[in-house]
């Protein structure tokens, strides 16, 4: 099993109700991880994550991975945030 396959079958563990999970090949023959919502028609961004091949290949990776993969959930979740007390924009 390649690192591609060894990821996407990672991955299958998952499922979430909001969004949606993919590892692709990058150009430089990297892989990473994509998370964007199932609703596509918000014209929000996709997220994407490096994963680093030492990773996929670590004994530990499924843990690894598990953590990975929610500390990247939890970055784009925050990036979705259109506003906070911290937006630098005229306030009325």
């Amino acid at each position: 099993m390649d690192l591609l396959e060894r990821a996407r079958a990672e991955l299958d563990k998952y499922e979430h109700a909001l969004v949606r999970f993919a590892v692709a090949a990058k150009p430089d023959g990297g892989l990473e991880l994509v998370i964007e919502l199932k609703d596509g028609s918000s014209g929000l961004h996709v997220y994407h994550a490096p994963i680093h091949p030492r990773d996929l290949e670590s004994p530990q990776f499924s843990w690894n991975f598990q953590r990975y993969l929610y500390d990247c959930l939890h970055d784009y979740i925050v990036e979705l945030f259109v506003r906070t007390p911290q937006t630098r924009e005229s306030r009325s």
